[in-house]
């Protein structure tokens, strides 16, 4: 089989390199891809807006399936565009990606299903919502409505920073902004579940957690995440039933109501308070960087998922995964999640000798006459598997400093609340 992914980043070269193990893919291609990419798959530069072109690129090189990384090109609805034109696609339709192509949508539909999550409020201008924070308790959370690249939440702990954050929106930060959405805090600890269906059968594909902010401890601005692990220490049976029931099954249930099937990845964003679970968003893809933290331990064939959930036989496939512990840590350019510098060359990455349980995935960079650059905010993402996460994160930490990149910097902590007990 031929098979193509679209995007540039870490999750989709953790994506391209699970896929390169299947006996059954032939070729892989990846738009755009990056410098990792390039080594197993054929990169083809292309505006992903332009859903023609990609068209026209799909049938000339006969490619079988595709596999959509990012949640940009879900919300613009390429999934039907696709489909319309008798190319398979993994991933969900248009409709479904509302629930995180806008925050709104999907806090109506908890509402309307009984879903937990925190209490909200919709404002559609700046008067409004700054008089309802004068009033407010703090601390509380700001979000912009629609897709902001994981940046687009404020935690505000006072009135100025309330009408900070919500000026930042409105002026059009992270697009137009037509709504804010303003929420209660919930205190509790963050949790990534994730699932795959087809439609008629979810399956759980594992759970991590990703380390948001940009300095060590949990601090600073938000980022696209800095690191992860998995799986989440917070994870037990008991909780597990209790995010499929009051979470995932009401929310494919409602998705039905409007005569929407949901097919592909969904990221559960959770927030656990006492073991019970709040939504605080839904994402329409695999994470990033939980898909690189992840993918590496699965020991099922990737495209046998993929097509499963295209095919609506996902309940004839069993999911395996290796019993080890997976830690990843993002190396960023000097100035993320701020301005940066990009074009910067990456000296002796070819040089970095891994073993069967480390990874390095790409994810801003570009190869230019054999050399990588660095074209972006989050440039590599190094995963470690082993039997225990501190020893994950000293592998990874002992690569880092090998590979010395001066441009660059990362969080040594990750995994610290599973480490430092």
């Amino acid at each position: 089989m031929r098979v193509g992914i679209i995007g540039s980043g870490g999750r989709e070269h953790s994506i391209c390199h699970a896929l390169n193990k299947s006996k059954k893919i032939t070729q892989l291609y990846c738009f755009p891809g990056n410098a990792g990419t390039s080594k197993i798959a054929k990169n083809i530069i292309i505006n992903l807006d332009d859903f023609d072109e990609l068209k026209k690129i799909i049938i000339q090189n006969n490619i079988d399936l595709i596999v959509v990384g990012p949640e940009k090109p879900l919300v613009d609805g390429i999934v039907d565009f696709l489909e319309e034109n008798n190319i398979k696609v993994f991933g969900p339709n248009k409709i479904a990606s509302q629930l995180e192509g806008s925050k709104i949508f999907t806090k109506n539909l908890c509402k309307k299903y009984n879903i937990p999550t925190a209490k909200f409020g919709i404002f559609e201008n700046l008067h409004d919502a700054e008089i309802f924070t004068n009033k407010a308790k703090y601390p509380l959370v700001i979000k912009a409505d629609g897709l902001a690249s994981g940046k687009g939440v404020f935690i505000c702990d006072n009135t100025n920073e309330a009408k900070n954050a919500i000026k930042e929106v409105f002026d059009g930060k992270f697009g137009k902004a037509k709504n804010i959405l303003i929420e209660e805090f919930l205190k509790g600890e963050e949790m990534s579940f994730f699932v795959i269906t087809d439609g008629k059968t979810i399956k759980n594909f594992e759970t991590a957690q990703d380390h948001k902010r940009v300095s060590e401890g949990d601090k600073g601005k938000n980022t696209g995440g800095m690191g992860a692990y998995s799986p989440s220490r917070l994870i037990n049976k008991d909780l597990e039933a209790k995010i499929l029931k009051k979470i995932i099954l009401p929310t494919i249930h409602g998705l039905n109501e409007i005569n929407t099937v949901y097919k592909g990845f969904l990221y559960v964003g959770l927030m656990i308070v006492n073991n019970e679970p709040y939504l605080i968003e839904y994402n329409v893809r695999m994470g990033d960087p939980e898909c690189q933290t992840i993918l590496p331990k699965l020991e099922t064939d990737l495209l046998d998922i993929f097509l499963a959930c295209c095919n609506g036989t996902l309940d004839k496939t069993e999911i395996k995964w290796q019993d080890k512990k997976s830690l990843c840590v993002v190396l960023c350019s000097k100035g993320y999640p701020e301005n940066f510098q990009k074009n910067i060359l990456i000296k002796d990455l070819n040089k970095l000798k891994l073993n069967k349980n480390e990874y390095c995935y790409h994810a801003g960079t570009k190869i230019d006459d054999n050399k990588i650059y660095s074209i972006g905010g989050r440039v590599l993402n190094f995963v470690s598997l082993s039997s225990d996460f501190n020893e994950c994160r000293n592998n990874i930490h002992k690569l880092l400093e090998l590979l010395n990149w001066k441009d660059g910097f990362f969080r040594k902590d990750i995994g610290y609340k599973v480490i430092n007990k």
